[in-house]
C-alpha cells in the first residue's frame, strides 16, 4: 500500500520566477492606447496616472523614465494631511516594466506599477548618497526579499481575495443572500454570477493565475483565489486583483467592497495568506512534519504576531472582523480568533497549517489579514519576522491545536500545556501600541516609515471615524471600497 499522501499542484521558486506579461512592444499591437501608472500608498490606496501609449514610450527613451509625484502622496487621506507630510518636493516614480499587465475591464489600458526614487541622491541611513526612497512599499518588501535570498531561502506566497458585492451602499444592500459556497451564490444569468465571470476571465487575460472562485458566507461575499508567486509578484497581483473586482462591478452597477465586517450577523471579509518557504540549498521537506526551516519560520511569526496587527488588521473595523469562536453555530466565524497559536488544518488559529503530509504543497495561512492594509508593508513585516527566525533559528515552543477544542474553548491550564500565553491585540489602540514596542518592526521599516504610517493610519481612521463603527458601517463600506479602487 502507498504510503505517499502528497496532494496539489506543486510549486516551487523556480518555476515561477518573474517574466513580463506582455511586453511595450506588444502594446500597439494588443490595441493598448493608454497606461495606468499605478501606486499603492500607505493605507493601501490605490493610485495611478494614466498616461498615453505614445508619450509612455518616449519617456521609456528618457534617461530615467518616470513621472514626478509630490512627496506627500503617502501622507494623504482623502484631502486631509497627515502630521509628518506637507506639500513640498517631488518624488520620481519610475516603471517596473515586468510589472505590465493588460486591464480588460477598460477597454485599451494597460497597467504598470514602479518604484519611488528621490529626484537627486540623499544621504541615506548608513551615511551614503542614495536615491531609494524609504517609503516606497515595493522596495521595502523587495528588500527583504533580497535579505532572504542572501540566507538562502526564499517564499512563494498566493491570496484569497473576499469581497462583497452591494447593490446599494446607502442602505447597504448585498447583491445576493447565500449560504457558504451554496450553487445559489451564482445562479445562471444574474449579475452577480455574469461580474464573478468577468472578474476572472479579466484576470486571466491579464496573465493572473486563478485556482478557484465560489460564493462566500456572508449576504453578497464571494472569494477568488489566485495561484502562489514570489513575494514581491505575489503582492502586485493582489492589487490588479482587486482593481478587477472594483472595476467590473462598476461596469454592472454593483460596488464591491473589502470592508473587514459588513453585517455583524455573519462572516467578515479577510485576505488570508498562503506562505511556503523553500531553502535555496534543497533542505529536505518531510512528510507529515515541520522541516527546519518551516519550524523557525513559524516560531518567529508567533513571536512577533501582535505586532503585526497594526499593519495587517489596520482600522479598527478590522476587530470586529477578528474574534474568538465560542462554539456556536450561529455564532461562528472562523476568523482566527485572538489566541497566538497555530493548528493544522485549524482555521480559529490565526495561522494555519495546511497539507502537512504533502511536503511539497504544504503551507501556512496566515488568516490576520483584511483586505484594507498595504500588502506590500504587510508582506515586508511578516516575512522578516520568518526571515529572523530562520537565520536565528527560533525554537517553536507553541504546540499544534488541531483541535477539536480551539484555544479559546481552552481553560488556562490547557493553553498553557499548549504553550499559549499571548493574545492578538483586540482594538486598534493595542494594536499601535505593540507595534511601536517590537523592536523587529524597526529593523524592518526603519524609524521614519513606522512615524509616518502611524500618523497616516490615525488620521484615517480619525476621517473615517471608524471608532464608532456601529455608526459609520457606511463609512467602513466604502473605505473598504476604496482601498480596491483608484483616488
Amino acid at each position: 500500500m502507498s504510503t505517499d499522501y502528497s496532494h496539489g499542484v506543486q510549486y516551487s521558486p523556480a518555476t515561477l520566477a518573474p517574466t513580463p506579461v506582455i511586453k511595450t512592444d506588444d502594446l500597439e499591437g494588443l490595441g493598448i492606447t493608454f497606461i495606468r501608472l499605478t501606486w499603492v500608498d500607505l493605507t493601501g490606496v490605490v493610485r495611478f496616472r494614466v498616461i498615453p501609449r505614445a508619450y509612455f514610450l518616449k519617456m521609456l527613451q528618457s534617461p530615467r523614465p518616470s513621472v514626478a509625484i509630490a512627496r506627500v502622496t503617502m501622507g494623504l487621506v482623502y484631502l486631509h494631511t497627515a502630521d509628518e507630510f506637507n506639500a513640498i518636493g517631488e518624488y520620481l516614480y519610475i516603471p517596473d516594466l515586468s510589472t505590465l499587465r493588460l486591464c480588460p475591464y477598460e477597454e485599451g489600458h494597460a497597467s504598470v506599477l514602479g518604484w519611488f526614487q528621490e529626484k537627486a541622491p540623499v544621504l541615506g541611513a548608513d551615511g551614503n548618497l542614495t536615491v531609494a526612497v524609504d517609503l516606497c512599499p515595493r522596495s521595502v518588501l523587495q528588500r527583504v526579499v533580497e535579505q532572504a535570498t542572501q540566507a538562502g531561502v526564499e517564499f512563494l506566497v498566493g491570496f484569497e481575495t473576499e469581497f462583497i458585492l452591494l447593490k446599494s451602499t446607502n442602505p447597504v444592500e448585498a447583491a445576493n443572500y447565500h449560504a457558504w459556497t451554496a450553487s445559489n451564490g451564482l445562479p445562471s444569468g444574474a449579475v452577480e454570477s455574469r461580474v464573478m465571470r468577468e472578474i476572472v476571465e479579466s484576470l486571466l487575460k491579464s496573465g493572473i493565475e486563478v485556482t478557484m472562485y465560489h460564493p462566500e458566507a456572508a449576504p453578497g461575499q464571494y472569494e477568488v483565489v489566485t495561484g502562489p508567486l514570489l513575494p514581491l509578484q505575489a503582492a502586485d497581483a493582489l492589487i490588479h486583483t482587486r482593481e478587477t473586482i472594483v472595476n467590473v462591478a462598476v461596469k454592472y452597477g454593483l460596488r464591491a467592497t473589502f470592508a473587514p465586517r459588513v453585517y455583524m450577523t455573519s462572516a467578515g471579509s479577510a485576505a488570508h495568506t498562503h506562505i511556503s518557504i523553500h531553502s535555496v540549498a534543497g533542505e529536505p521537506k518531510l512528510s507529515g512534519s515541520l522541516s527546519s526551516l518551516e519550524s523557525s519560520f513559524l516560531a518567529s511569526i508567533l513571536k512577533h504576531l501582535p505586532a503585526m496587527a497594526a499593519i495587517t488588521l489596520p482600522i479598527p473595523a478590522s476587530y470586529k472582523r477578528v474574534a474568538d469562536d465560542p462554539g456556536l453555530i450561529l455564532t461562528s466565524l472562523w476568523s482566527g480568533g485572538t489566541y497566538v497559536c497555530w493548528g493544522t488544518e485549524n482555521r480559529e488559529a490565526p495561522i494555519r497549517l495546511t497539507n502537512v503530509a504533502s511536503p511539497m504543497s504544504r503551507n501556512f495561512e496566515l488568516r490576520f489579514l483584511d483586505g484594507t492594509c498595504n500588502p506590500y508593508l504587510a508582506l515586508a513585516l511578516i516575512l522578516s519576522a520568518g526571515l529572523d527566525g530562520v537565520v536565528n533559528q527560533e525554537p517553536l515552543n507553541i504546540k499544534d491545536c488541531p483541535g477539536p477544542l480551539t484555544a479559546a474553548q481552552m481553560d488556562e491550564k490547557e493553553r498553557l500545556e499548549h504553550g499559549i500565553n499571548k493574545r492578538m491585540p483586540l482594538t486598534w489602540d493595542e494594536a499601535r501600541s505593540a507595534f511601536q514596542s517590537d523592536a523587529l518592526v524597526e529593523k524592518t521599516f526603519g524609524k521614519n516609515m513606522i512615524v509616518k504610517y502611524l500618523s497616516v493610519n490615525k488620521v484615517s481612521v480619525t476621517v473615517l471615524h471608524v471608532q464608532l463603527y456601529y455608526l459609520t458601517s457606511q463609512l467602513c463600506v466604502d473605505f473598504g471600497h476604496s482601498v480596491g479602487r483608484t483616488r
